[in-house]
């Protein structure tokens, strides 16, 4: 992998080379000091009916996904979206989004930010999370530097957890967050 600080070169970033996060089921390509801060890039993978983050959203950054093989479940603002091999979806900037494997697929998806954002970091401390290294309420304390706000979303609460609760206050919502299956320790890692 050859990084031009100058941005006068191409980028490229073989498979073998990009750096795996097993725990996260995540491939990181391209974060935005790698790019001049013109995109991040991941690969994620899913197995069927796993989560994947819980709502959120990027103040400064759209949000696209491409789906590579699969499908995936992705709120976008006030609806849910199935996406599935090649299918493109643009999440713009502030736009609450979350996104899970329904329970019959896995889900394969290119995951790009423009601008780019730093989330290589904001991957490291979930991998960290998830091998009980570290505290799921550092995501918490993070929000600003990775830019990825957490919120509640009674519509995505409805169709993943059939919660009809209309909406939760700030601590019911931080409790819940620091609950969630996505942040706890995985046995075994």
């Amino acid at each position: 992998m050859t990084i031009s600080k100058n941005n006068d070169k191409a980028l490229l970033v073989r498979h073998d080379d990009a750096e795996t996060l097993d725990t996260m089921g995540v491939r990181l390509y391209a974060d935005h000091d790698m790019t001049g801060g013109k995109l991040s890039a991941n690969r994620a993978f899913l197995p069927a009916g796993a989560d994947g983050p819980p709502p959120h959203y990027h103040s400064t950054s759209a949000e696209l996904f491409y789906m590579l093989d699969g499908r995936l479940r992705v709120l976008a603002g006030d609806e849910i979206h199935e996406i599935g091999a090649g299918d493109f979806l643009l999440i713009p900037p502030n736009m609450t989004h979350a996104w899970a494997a329904p329970a019959t697929s896995p889900a394969d998806v290119l995951v790009v930010f423009t601008p780019g954002i730093e989330r290589f970091d904001y991957f490291r401390l979930g991998d960290r999370i998830r091998k009980g290294l570290a505290s799921p309420a550092e995501i918490l304390d993070t929000q600003e530097r990775f830019d990825n706000h957490f919120v509640d979303s009674p519509i995505w609460r409805q169709a993943t957890k059939n919660d009809d609760r209309v909406s939760l206050d700030g601590e019911e919502h931080r409790a819940e967050f620091l609950a969630s299956d996505v942040l706890r320790a995985q046995p075994g890692v």
